[in-house]
């Protein structure tokens, strides 16, 4: 199978369909495809309603191109896998697009333009971005959001995006090979450990505001199964990006502050428990030099702790990289 020239010499788009329990839904979907997109991956993860046959026995579309899973790896697992198929054709960006017909296809030009532009090397959709599109969203998926967001913004260093589990991407087709695709999540924080490793890459991450439809679609995310992976995850990551960006890769002022900082809040708080209860107990007031001695620390490491973030705030990636990856290999 060719997939390395589209439909249309024009196209430098290509998009990824992942597909579990998606059904005919994905036969509603393709033909709503504008004719901006060149390559059109659908990407089975070993649906139990065979969506890949389904579309392989009905569309007629000559960019849609068929990969089945023989076993099921999840959305980031089926996603990467178009990943690969889409790097090997002419397409610049490369769209993520849900099956289930709740991203709108007439938004992946607008999606794209930013990486076409080259402005930006990633792009999401946010749902969050006008008071009027969040008005029918499930209150269940607009607070359970808040939450993911913060935790995303924490572990992902992109501190002006929200929205973090939007699957409505774009991403630049030279930047994928910056990624190790195979050590991304492959379930459902794949959006969000995606957001992690692209600021490893220090890649330029954009937003579209858009609007989603909340139909009789099914679902296979459970919130309780994922809320537990979802903070380990974020947490997990955090972790590892204050690692690697302030003491393995920099070292800079707000390494130390950040290094002063979490000992002086944990000793204050350790210190000052401990002498408020020894007072309680013994119905005894501290003396002003106990109260100093914890509130002191307490003050400077707080301090401390937000003049770091106030530098990781300001620390998000504002030059594209997928420029300076066609310029490495040119050399």
């Amino acid at each position: 199978m060719d997939i390395s020239s589209g439909g249309d010499m024009e196209s430098r788009i290509a998009v990824v369909i992942p597909c579990y329990r998606v059904g005919k839904l994905v036969l509603d979907l393709i033909p709503r495809i504008g004719r901006e997109v060149g390559w059109i991956f659908v990407v089975d993860d070993a649906c139990p309603v065979n969506t890949g046959d389904l579309v392989l026995a009905e569309c007629t579309d000559s960019r849609v191109h068929v990969i089945k899973h023989a076993l099921n790896q999840g959305v980031g697992g089926a996603t990467v896998t178009g990943y690969k198929a889409a790097a090997s054709t002419a397409a610049v960006a490369v769209v993520k697009l849900d099956g289930d017909g709740q991203m709108d296809p007439a938004l992946i030009e607008r999606l794209a333009r930013p990486i076409l532009m080259g402005r930006a090397d990633y792009v999401k959709g946010n749902r969050f971005h006008r008071i009027r599109d969040v008005s029918a969203m499930p209150w269940v998926r607009l607070f359970g959001n808040a939450g993911l967001s913060f935790l995303t913004k924490l572990s992902s260093g992109y501190w002006q995006l929200f929205d973090p589990t939007n699957g409505f991407t774009a991403i630049h087709r030279d930047v994928l090979q910056e990624l190790e695709l195979d050590n991304i999540a492959k379930r459902y924080f794949f959006e969000s450990d995606m957001l992690y490793n692209l600021n490893q890459v220090r890649a330029v991450v954009a937003e579209m505001p858009m609007w989603a439809v909340y139909g009789d679609e099914p679902s296979s995310l459970n919130p309780a199964k994922v809320m537990l992976p979802f903070l380990r995850g974020n947490l997990r990551n955090f972790g590892r990006r204050l690692l690697y960006s302030y003491f393995i890769r920099n070292f800079s002022l707000a390494s130390i502050e950040l290094l002063l900082s979490v000992p002086l809040i944990f000793f204050a708080i350790c210190y000052g428990a401990w002498h408020w209860l020894e007072g309680h107990i013994n119905g005894l007031p501290n003396a002003a030099g106990v109260v100093m001695a914890a509130a002191l620390p307490l003050i400077i490491g707080v301090q401390l702790l937000l003049s770091w973030l106030n530098y990781d705030v300001a620390n998000q990636p504002t030059q594209p990289i997928h420029p300076l990856i066609k310029e490495r290999e040119k050399e």
